[in-house]
């Protein structure tokens, strides 16, 4: 049995179990320990927070493109090392647990620059995305 899962079995499935994405321990101290985002992106180019936190800065400063940019980046990260890890194009991705936080907030940046430069199809498809995959983290971040 699952311990993640503990509906996992033969019909007792209850969806979609959720993905634990693995840790980026090297990436994640570095972005802790303040390194620029930049520098920690270039060192650890598949690393989801790096691009996370790119974006959340661009956004932070008005640059909305290079948001969008930098957060497309994070998000197709993310999507692969979900895939990797057994997901299958929907089911929970929980805030809680820390590794996922990097995809998330990827996803949560890219909807958030993609309003801003009126690209709405995509904006409503990052929130759908959002809710659907953890809601929790929609409560935090929106």
């Amino acid at each position: 049995m699952d311990p993640k899962n503990l509906l996992a079995g033969p019909g007792l499935s209850a969806g979609p179990a959720a993905t634990y994405l693995p840790a980026d321990p090297e990436a994640d101290e570095a972005l802790r320990s303040g390194q620029d985002p930049t520098d920690v992106a270039a060192r650890f180019p598949a690393s989801s927070a790096a691009w996370a936190a790119l974006a959340e800065r661009a956004f932070g400063n008005g640059e909305a493109v290079a948001a969008y940019a930098y957060a497309r980046t994070g998000y197709h990260r993310g999507l692969d090392q979900l895939r990797r890890a057994g997901w299958r194009g929907n089911g929970p991705v929980p805030w809680a647990h820390e590794p996922n936080r990097g995809f998330i907030r990827s996803l949560h940046m890219l909807g958030s620059a993609a309003a801003a430069i009126g690209e709405d199809d995509e904006a409503a498809r990052c929130r759908r995305f959002l809710a659907e995959s953890s809601p929790e983290a929609e409560e935090e971040l929106c």
